[in-house]
């Protein structure tokens, strides 16, 4: 199946009953699910929960235990609030009879106010970058295991402005700059393009707080421990988006990093922050 529907359809959620849905996975080549699909997920369940003329403007999730591949997840959405302009939502990943993943989200009407951004980085442009599966494929021959299963064909194509060396990493700044975009073609409807944005956003960010350590991801544990994102602007997930990560801070085994998110004319349209477990494995240097 082409991987950009496999996503479309993992992120269609079943409705069991009235604000309780059921959802399948999509592996990323680990036995773990995903914590970017479970993020989405939880978005839709809320979703469906509100008005059409409130929209996803913030949400701010926790992860609680790893996710199984093999089952589906159920989501349990409560109604905390509707006001005047904004509507707030708790969601519950249920699996196994025990909760994997909570969410609050936050929806609003369209409303005018002050507006202002901060200037998108001066990068190399999508078009002259190779994917990160076209990188990993020029060195599949010196690559472990592990990581050709992570590296993986996606549904979102991602194109690194640094080249990450796999095989034998330095100390570096903690920033890097990734552009991406859903591989498929998407209607008009904004929701979707959340949901998928959500998802994608998962991606990259604890790998920034690894660049300043000689180390790789096969010398420490990482795992998302939570995850908040804000909605600015409208926006195609299908059109090149970049990703502009850095790491302040990484501290008692946690990494703390960072992110914004520009279109191609240079116009926010989110931010997300993510604090992940960073736990060594072995001894580095």
């Amino acid at each position: 199946m082409d991987k950009s529907q496999a996503l479309l359809d993992v992120l269609n959620l079943e409705m069991i009953d009235r604000n309780l849905y059921r959802a399948q996975n999509l592996s990323i080549g680990t036995k773990r699910v995903f914590g970017g699909q479970v993020l989405a997920q939880a978005a839709i369940a809320a979703m469906h929960s509100v008005p059409e003329d409130r929209y996803l403007h913030s949400l701010h999730g926790y992860f609680i235990l790893p996710g199984d591949i093999e089952k589906p997840i159920v989501y349990r959405v409560a109604e905390t609030r509707d006001g005047g302009s904004f509507s707030t939502r708790r969601v519950t990943a249920i699996q196994n009879g025990k909760d994997i993943f909570i969410l609050a989200s936050s929806f609003q009407l369209k409303q005018d106010g002050l507006d202002h951004q901060i200037a998108a980085p001066d990068v190399t442009q999508p078009d002259k970058l190779a994917s990160d599966y076209e990188i990993a494929k020029h060195f599949k021959e010196l690559m472990p295991e592990y990581l050709i299963r992570m590296l993986q064909e996606k549904p979102i194509e991602f194109k690194p402005v640094e080249i990450p060396d796999f095989l034998t990493p330095v100390k570096n700044t903690p920033f890097q700059h990734v552009w991406f975009k859903y591989k498929g073609k998407l209607d008009d409807d904004m929701n979707t393009h959340k949901k998928i944005l959500a998802y994608a956003s998962d991606y990259n960010l604890l790998l920034t707080a690894l660049r300043p350590h000689e180390v790789t991801v096969h010398d420490v544990q990482l795992a998302s421990i939570d995850h908040a994102m804000w909605f600015h602007r409208d926006f195609r997930v299908d059109e090149w988006l970049l990703y502009a990560l850095d790491s302040p801070s990484a501290s008692n085994a946690r990494g703390f990093t960072r992110g914004n998110i520009f279109d191609l004319e240079g116009r926010l349209i989110a931010s997300v922050v993510q604090e992940g477990l960073v736990r060594n494995k072995r001894k580095t240097k």
